[in-house]
């Protein structure tokens, strides 16, 4: 009888070990410090249910300085998706006929971009002056009247993202303003937002924007500085990158209108770790700054940074995105960024895709779900956003 209890205790204790084991893996899929029965349904197939919630964890803050520009991609309350545009990249149709997002609340970051019909939000446009362009690169800003012109041909709007090319400063910017309102300002698909106090204001995300002292940016941006734009035709709102927990105070004193996060890693820097966004909107609420949390599929660089697998976050068939749109709606954003539209070597595209090979380098594909798959979840997200948003404004 002693050996048949030991032995149904032995086998009890197995199966909880088991339970346990797989309770801690499905907490892997969740954002960090959520509890098992918090959140949202997650749905890439209609049977996936998972629920999840805002971690209350303070992060380890990573080594940001191995990451450039060059080598990231950018990222969207209104939704907003990011991509970069190549001279040789063809203007196709790579979203589907029956895809549409819901509203301009939805901004992607793109570098350059390809051509997207019945997509109805904000592409943020990698933006250099004209003559210049990143370390691997060319210049691109003769492109941006072919874009608009798309662009509007597609009910899509273009915002820019202003990348930190060399000597960009206070006064430098305030020329790239100039010039880009006076030649763009016009044009249909030109992005404007309407602010509380009912004005249409044009909005630039400035990438990089600590790398330049408060002091400098707030000759433009303050109301009193030296060289403002505020309160001109100039004026519009500028939407500085928080990546460490003090920039944010840098940000206010600097006189941008807000911040957002722009990295697709959740963990990688204090303003990308989903758990610090609830504190984050806190702050920017109590002083009058917009928080523009970003969100992406996943992330994986590992072919150009092999030391960055760390870094690397499976998408584990849409459940990381879904989980990062979700944790970005509790905190009640104006707009939210995605990282990215089609940034192929950091995995953080969201446009279609089909299994590809080029030489060595295996593109990711979606299989076994469509090559849609994650412009059907942006559109689902997209209609849930403005949902939400209709209620919070009750």
């Amino acid at each position: 009888m002693a050996r048949i209890r030991r032995k149904m205790c032995i086998t009890l204790f197995v199966f909880l070990l088991f339970v346990f084991g797989i309770m801690m893996g499905l907490k892997t899929l969740r954002p960090e410090g959520a509890g098992f029965g918090d959140g949202v349904v997650l749905e890439l197939l209609p049977e996936l249910h998972h629920r999840a919630a805002v971690d209350k964890r303070k992060p380890d803050l990573p080594n940001i300085s191995k990451f450039s520009k060059s080598a990231t991609p950018p990222q969207a309350s209104k939704l907003i998706a990011g991509q970069r545009v190549t001279k040789s990249a063809p203007m196709s149709a790579s979203i589907p006929e029956n895809f549409r997002l819901v509203n301009s609340d939805l901004h992607a970051f793109y570098y350059m971009w390809y051509g997207n019909p019945k997509f109805d939000g904000v592409v943020a446009l990698s933006w250099y002056p004209p003559g210049m362009s990143d370390d691997n690169g060319e210049p691109m800003e003769d492109l941006v009247p072919d874009v608009l012109e798309a662009a509007h041909k597609y009910h899509l709007k273009v915002t820019l993202h202003i990348e930190p090319y060399k000597g960009r400063d206070g006064n430098s910017l305030y020329g790239n303003i100039k010039y880009i309102i006076d030649k763009y300002g016009s044009h249909p698909a030109f992005y404007r937002y309407k602010t509380s106090t009912g004005r249409n204001l044009p909005m630039f995300y400035i990438y990089d924007s600590y790398l330049t002292s408060p002091v400098s940016w707030a000759t433009l941006f303050s109301a009193t500085g030296s060289s403002t734009l505020r309160n001109s035709q100039y004026d519009g709102l500028f939407i500085a990158l928080l990546v460490e927990e003090k920039h944010k105070n840098e940000i206010l004193q600097a006189g941008f209108d807000g911040m957002y996060t722009y990295f697709a890693t959740n963990g990688f820097s204090y303003g990308s770790s989903h758990h610090n966004w609830q504190t984050i909107k806190d702050f920017c609420g109590g002083n009058n700054l917009m928080f523009i949390p970003s969100v992406g599929p996943g992330y994986i660089d590992t072919n150009i940074r092999a030391w960055n697998n760390h870094n690397t976050r499976n998408r584990v068939n849409g459940k990381y995105y879904e989980t990062a749109l979700n944790t970005a709606l509790l905190v009640r954003p104006e707009i939210i960024t995605i990282t990215s539209f089609n940034e192929w070597h950091e995995g953080t595209q969201i446009e279609k895709a089909v299994p590809r090979k080029s030489g060595q380098l295996t593109y990711l594909d979606y299989l076994p779900h469509k090559p849609d798959a994650y412009l059907e979840l942006t559109r689902k997200w997209a209609e849930k956003f403005q949902q939400e948003k209709e209620q919070w404004l009750m």
